[in-house]
């Protein structure tokens, strides 16, 4: 079948037919019932996987985690509506955890929205002078040593979540962080331990166990099911959960957990407000 201007691997579409390519195509070629039912069973189990992942790289950046859902939100019905290609794809990644955290941990919630603003901006004007193409000379051990980089930093940073650590000292960069996580070792607590490698035993045999089934969706629930278990029934037991973990101000009230309300509109330098109970 001959490629149009709108699939994957077809010739760059010219600006007058930005943006909302994607969308004006489908709808001049019909969306029909069945359409909107696969849509809809294929959105539900990407959302499932994407909102608690996004909500959790927030968390890893070093803010509360309702900023990672509000993000999750807005970028995927913006790239839904105004993309250029069917077969695109929105969602959190974990790549830029290495760059924003030490960014939050300097500037703060603004200096991340502030830097977010800028880094779109660059985006914007790099796509428009067709700059993607260069990645072709960009040689191929270079993109995967710096994936498996950074894979290794983010693993090494959520071994305090992992073990149930207690981290005196919230270092910035990866030396001083592992250091800081070798010496909090003697503070590992078992209950956080035994639902964290319970989890990635899930994430990891589940694709044995059920191959049509994402590994995410089956490990969620049971995770959240195990905690929940343990809280209740083993005695001296504690797990952090949102709602213990971090408060938002809303208001002249702490509101723990998500607030219920969306917040409200304002300039991204002058944000604040959200924050951990414990260090991170």
């Amino acid at each position: 079948m001959a490629r149009t201007r709108y699939q994957a691997g077809g010739h760059p579409l010219p600006l007058a037919a930005l943006p909302a390519a994607a969308l004006r195509a489908v709808l001049r070629e019909g969306y029909s019932l069945a359409d909107l039912r696969g849509d809809l069973a294929a959105g539900l189990v990407v959302g499932v996987v994407a909102v608690p992942l996004s909500m959790a790289l927030a968390i890893a950046v070093g803010v509360a985690p309702q900023h990672g859902l509000y993000t999750a939100i807005v970028a995927g019905a913006v790239v839904a509506l105004l993309g250029g290609s069917r077969t695109q794809v929105s969602g959190p990644t974990a790549a830029f955890i290495v760059v924003l955290a030490p960014i939050v941990a300097r500037f703060g919630l603004s200096g991340l929205l502030v830097s977010g603003l800028m880094a779109g901006g660059m985006l914007l004007v790099m796509g428009l002078l067709r700059l993607g193409r260069l990645i072709e000379y960009i040689p191929h051990p270079v993109t995967t040593g710096f994936t498996a980089g950074i894979a290794t930093v983010i693993a090494v940073l959520q071994l305090d979540d992992l073990l149930g650590l207690d981290v005196a000292v919230a270092a910035v960069h990866f030396p001083e962080r592992a250091a800081a996580l070798a010496r909090s070792l003697p503070t590992a607590t078992l209950a956080e331990t035994v639902v964290g490698i319970a989890t990635l035993a899930l994430l990891l045999g589940a694709p044995r166990l059920a191959p049509r089934l994402p590994a995410p969706l089956v490990a969620l629930p049971a995770a959240a099911l195990l905690a929940l278990a343990i809280g209740r029934y083993w005695d001296g037991a504690a797990i952090d959960t949102i709602a213990t973990r971090f408060e938002t101000r809303v208001g002249e009230t702490l509101v723990p957990g998500i607030p219920r309300q969306p917040p409200a509109p304002q300039p991204p330098w002058d944000m604040g407000g959200a924050r951990s109970r414990s260090p991170t």
